[in-house]
């Protein structure tokens, strides 16, 4: 699977890029060069930081699947035993 960012991120993520080289290299870039090491961080960084994410949301969501049993748990037959 791709990823695959909408425009305006992309376009967010290149500037961002761009002031962190300006800010903390000492240098400036360019629009290509850092559309390129956005592309690099998005094929090779990217699927691991999904994965995990995709990980991180499975074991949330199934310990909310283990907590059903508690939280959805009606008695049954306590009409006569609240009398």
């Amino acid at each position: 699977m791709t990823i695959k960012l909408n425009p305006e991120t992309e376009e967010r993520l290149i500037g961002s890029i761009q002031r962190y080289f300006s800010t903390n290299m000492d240098e400036d870039i360019g629009d290509l060069k850092a559309k390129l090491l956005l592309d690099f961080c998005v094929r090779e960084l990217g699927p691991s930081i999904y994965n995990q994410a995709i990980a991180d949301a499975q074991s949330a969501m199934q310990d909310k699947v283990a907590e059903l049993d508690v939280t959805c748990y009606e008695a049954e037959f306590s009409y006569w035993n609240k009398k």
